[in-house]
């Protein structure tokens, strides 16, 4: 079988650093591929270290088929989950995989609770409609956390830097330059400080994080004394939780405008069988 390597699957999981790759490679040769490449098809899934490197060495190796793939999307959330389970994935990049499993889980409930109409066509041609698909159920924040082995916090964060942050700060945070929180704060910064920081390096990004927190509390009112034990501690926390509201809050829109969707769908389904009248 002539294995395919399709790029973008490849690309799909951020790629080993040179130091990882070296000592997988010293694995190999020392004790040849013990982990079967996994196929779809003849599509490479997973194993594409292992086989650029038995194929570098004339090495063998093993296949396996996982014939349970339907789809791209299947085949996605198949890597993601073996990823979240690796110990050697970095936390922002298991909170960006669980941010992706998101996304495919909200796109395949909304195309299952789509308009009927391919159903109400399948009924008008007296053909028996295919029962549809429970759509896919929602994904909690918490749930996310949990899978990602992250607190909340931290996955607030990683969405925060994912939707505003430039490439630079996205780079540096990925090769442990600085701290989730600490990209989380440069990202509220206008793109080019946000460039600019990452250029000048390590210390004028915890300067640059630094300068976000302090203007943030200056900005932010004063407390009531009575509020202050529960206050959590550190300007850290503060920003966090600031920036969970904002996002729970969207994310509890989103919320409404899916069930008033639903509602919608449901009353279009009724008028069409009250429209159809009784069977003879």
């Amino acid at each position: 079988m002539d294995i395919v390597v399709n790029e973008e699957l490849k690309a799909y999981i951020d790629p080993l650093t040179p130091e990882e790759h070296d000592a997988l490679e010293r694995s190999i040769l020392a004790e040849g591929c013990r982990d079967a490449l996994v196929l779809w098809g003849n599509v490479l899934v997973d194993g594409h270290n292992r086989y650029g490197i038995c194929q570098q060495h004339g090495l063998p190796f093993q296949t396996v088929q996982h014939s349970r793939f339907q789809s791209i999307d299947d085949v996605h959330l198949w890597m993601i989950d073996q990823h979240l389970g690796r110990r050697s994935v970095s936390d922002f990049q298991r909170g960006v995989l669980a941010l992706r499993k998101r996304e495919i889980l909200a796109e395949r409930r909304a195309q299952a609770t789509a308009s009927p109409a391919e159903t109400t066509a399948a009924t008008d041609s007296n053909e028996t409609p295919a029962p549809p698909s429970p759509p896919e159920p929602l994904v909690t924040r918490d749930a996310l956390a949990k899978a990602a082995r992250l607190s909340s916090n931290q996955v607030v964060m990683i969405e925060k830097i994912q939707k505003q942050a430039a490439p630079e700060v996205v780079a540096a945070v990925k090769a442990g330059t600085i701290s989730i929180n600490a990209a989380a704060a440069v990202a509220s910064l206008p793109a080019e400080e946000q460039v600019a920081a990452a250029t000048a390096g390590k210390d004028e990004l915890k300067q640059a994080a630094k300068r976000v927190r302090e203007a943030k509390r200056k900005a932010a009112p004063s407390p009531a004394p009575a509020d202050t034990a529960d206050a959590p501690a550190g300007d850290d926390n503060l920003d966090a939780l600031r920036d969970r509201v904002a996002l729970l809050t969207a994310e509890n829109a989103a919320l409404r405008q899916q069930v008033a969707t639903l509602e919608a769908m449901l009353q279009r389904q009724h008028a069409d069988t009250a429209d159809q009248g009784p069977p003879f």
